[in-house]
């Protein structure tokens, strides 16, 4: 009986503890899921639960897209940005070895100094570039591991360069430059920012020594070749074009013998060489050049013929001469009076030329009073004026 009553008792226990269990669990459970709904309350969202001010109600009604339509544009637009394009963009801030450039990119673009300007290169970044200024720019790099791009000025003023220089090619145009450097062949010249040589022998006046370095030289093309970046220059045709479009015949003009030949003498008139020749020295006859002329001399010369396009002038100095024979005598004498004489050999020639005009009108007359005489006798022959009239009469009369 003992034992049916401790298994009675057991039993009730176990069936006790068993029916509790759950009840406690269920006890237990329920504060700890309400403190971590309580824990996932934010800073922002405790402050907006407790907030209580005004409220302002915001409505899409009154706008003409949605999110969705905003949504859309956004997936359609294309950020590409590759090698070689030209965008748009403006420095934002300068930075050590160049400046940063916003082109709309997810990052800045960088612009370094030595591809800000295609001529001042050795200036400041600050000086060459503005800021808040949209501009042009080409992009010359990848994205590097921070997504940034390099851009160029340089580049896109190097290709507006070589189209400048052929334009002022294609008008064969004259133009100042600026040399930069010397060489044994000659000079380097800045046109338009592109590196240009100067040939020594096309230099006027000078050598390509380093006295020329700075100065500014009035230049014209040789030749222009974008392909092999090559551009020559020369400063001779350039002058000699300014110079014959002001020159004309019957000047006087000052120059200095540069070179003797058997046949005259070559003379540097600005840059430009006239030819003497030995037959326009003097009236009298020369047997020995040497002894009017040495290479340096300084003399006064006419014009009396020159070639415009080649750059040719004809020289002399027996129209200057007061006498035949002041060549040879007292050359002095000649270059002293030469305007004086110019003067006078001009309206010699003006003379002779009325004089031939006058006998030119004479002769014209004569021929046209010849021509009225012939038309006067026609007029008084009698018959028909056919000459050939005769001859048909003929034939029909032996065919009759």
């Amino acid at each position: 009986m003992k034992l049916t009553l401790a298994f009675t008792v057991l039993t009730s226990v176990g069936s006790a503890a068993a029916f509790t269990q759950p009840i406690l669990s269920n006890v237990a459970t329920t504060p700890t899921t309400s403190l971590s709904a309580v824990a996932q309350l934010t800073r922002f969202d405790k402050l907006k639960k407790n907030y209580k001010g005004p409220k302002i109600v915001v409505s899409d009604e009154d706008v003409s897209f949605s999110y969705d339509d905003f949504d859309a544009a956004v997936q359609a637009t294309t950020y590409a940005f590759n090698r070689n394009d030209v965008v748009k963009g403006t420095v934002v801030q300068y930075d050590k070895g160049g400046c940063i450039v916003d082109i709309g990119a997810k990052a800045s673009a960088f612009l370094p100094v030595a591809e800000a300007s295609l001529t001042d290169l050795q200036k400041d970044i600050e000086k060459i570039v503005e800021l808040d200024v949209e501009r042009d720019f080409q992009i010359i790099s990848e994205e590097d591991e921070n997504g940034q791009l390099l851009v160029s000025l340089k580049r896109i003023q190097f290709r507006e360069a070589w189209t400048k220089v052929q334009d002022m090619n294609t008008n064969d145009d004259v133009f100042d430059a600026e040399v930069v450097a010397v060489n044994r062949g000659g000079a380097i010249c800045l046109v338009e920012g592109l590196r240009a040589f100067l040939p020594g022998s096309h230099l006027t006046g000078q050598l390509p020594t380093e006295d020329l370095i700075g100065q500014t030289l009035p230049l014209k093309f040789l030749e222009v070749n974008q392909e092999m970046n090559k551009l020559v220059v020369s400063n001779r045709r350039a002058v000699v074009e300014q110079q014959m479009s002001e020159l004309s015949r019957g000047d006087v003009v000052e120059g200095m013998i540069k070179a003797l030949k058997p046949y005259g003498a070559f003379v540097e008139i600005g840059g430009m060489s006239g030819l003497l020749h030995i037959s326009q020295i003097s009236y009298d006859r020369i047997d020995n050049l040497e002894r009017v002329f040495q290479p340096g001399d300084k003399v006064k010369c006419m014009i009396i013929d020159h070639d415009k396009v080649n750059g040719r002038i004809a020289l002399s100095t027996k129209t200057l001469e007061p006498e035949p024979g002041d060549m040879l005598k007292d050359s002095g004498r000649v270059f002293e009076m030469a305007e004086q004489t110019a003067e006078i050999y001009h309206a010699r020639m003006e003379k002779e030329r009325q004089a031939r005009e006058d006998s030119a009108k004479v002769i014209v007359m004569g021929l046209g009073d010849s021509l009225d005489d012939l038309a006067g006798d026609s007029d008084d022959e009698e018959g028909s004026s056919d000459p050939l009239a005769d001859v048909s009469d003929s034939l029909e009369s032996l065919l009759t």
